[in-house]
């Protein structure tokens, strides 16, 4: 079972990627209905072709951005889009069907079946936003709304998450330790997997207000560390969720702290007893954070190239990935009872 759920973790990731690449090719607007079972059939003929672009010539995004745009070019964005639907669709058939498996083979108990049922859940809501998020840019304008995108972002995130420690906590139960780690190491590695996923909120306001593209320097914005543009909005909050200065800011800010926690945090962790996996994800966490750093900076001042931000986004979710198994090892290092029938059986834990 925990090697289904990394399986359907390594699917989501893949999830997030596409999504990203649909929305710096400009794919995401190029299906224009939502039909979840009908919509598994793509056009199968010229017909079928034509009657699909005719429709994609009513969004504004044909009219305002791409009039004029041919079949064929029209074809490339559709295949995008198409896939990363597909994918999705993919997602849920691969976690639900071992889900019912489990269930029926009576695998599962109570608080892990309500777990999984949670996260299945997560998923279909994560469906009915995407295309909440895909109609805010066929009415008027050829823009998705930048905050339905980060909530997006956002619900991907929280389901990789949810499933990952889920995974980790079937295929690593509770073993016997004297290491004795302080409590607060954990805490500290919880909080710092908070920060992970602000910062990839904060992404997801960039990507959506194209944030990227102003501000192309660095260390400083324009010559500034803070550009006088981060407070022209009113009331002030709306500067947080709207202004592009303050959006881009905000991210680097985050950056920066995360930049200074996750190296305070490491080091305090070598100088303790602590076992050699954690060890190990420890490594791999500062690793991680240093490549995605320079991946966000390269793709700051190369103006978003389509590989370096797809890299970007990706990294986002691997930081992700080496926060969370960090904190898992050293949550999972403090228990004091071990399950030698749970490891190796599947049956439910007390």
């Amino acid at each position: 079972m925990g090697t289904w759920l990394l399986i359907c973790c390594a699917l989501v990731f893949a999830m997030v990627v596409v999504g990203g690449v649909t929305r710096l090719t400009h794919s995401g607007l190029s299906i224009v209905e939502w039909e979840p079972i009908v919509g598994i059939v793509p056009p199968l003929n010229s017909s079928d072709w034509d009657n699909t672009f005719q429709k994609y010539q009513q969004t504004p995004e044909y009219q305002k951005l791409n009039q004029g745009m041919s079949l064929g070019e029209f074809k490339g964005i559709f295949w995008l889009e198409y896939f990363h639907r597909l994918l999705g669709r993919a997602i849920g058939l691969v976690f639900f069907l071992p889900f019912l498996y489990f269930l029926i083979r009576k695998k599962v108990d109570r608080r892990l079946g309500l777990k999984l049922a949670g996260i299945f859940l997560l998923g279909g809501l994560q469906g009915v936003l995407g295309w909440y998020m895909v109609e805010s840019g066929l009415v008027n304008d050829p823009h998705v709304n930048h905050l339905r995108l980060t909530a997006h972002l956002g619900i991907a995130l929280l389901i990789y998450a949810a499933i990952l420690w889920t995974g980790l906590d079937l295929l690593h139960p509770g073993r016997t330790t004297t290491n004795g780690l302080p409590q607060r190491l954990s805490r500290y590695a919880l909080a710092l997997v908070a920060l992970i996923f602000v910062m990839s909120l904060s992404g997801g306001l960039v990507a959506g207000t194209h944030a990227g593209f102003a501000y192309n320097t660095f260390p400083l914005m324009n010559g500034h560390f803070a550009p006088p543009e981060i407070a022209t909005l009113s009331p002030w909050y709306l500067n947080i969720f709207n202004n592009i200065a303050t959006i881009q800011f905000d991210h680097r800010i985050i950056a920066l702290l995360l930049f200074i926690a996750v190296p305070v945090f490491w080091s305090q962790a070598r100088k303790l007893a602590v076992p050699q996996r954690a060890r190990l994800a420890l490594h791999l966490f500062l690793l991680m954070l240093l490549v995605q750093i320079t991946l966000g900076i390269s793709t700051l001042l190369l103006v978003v190239p389509l590989p370096l931000a797809a890299a970007h986004q990706g990294g986002a979710v691997l930081l992700l990935t080496a926060a969370l198994w960090t904190a898992h090892e050293l949550r999972a290092s403090q228990e004091i009872t071990i399950y030698p029938a749970a490891a190796t059986t599947g049956k439910a834990l007390p």
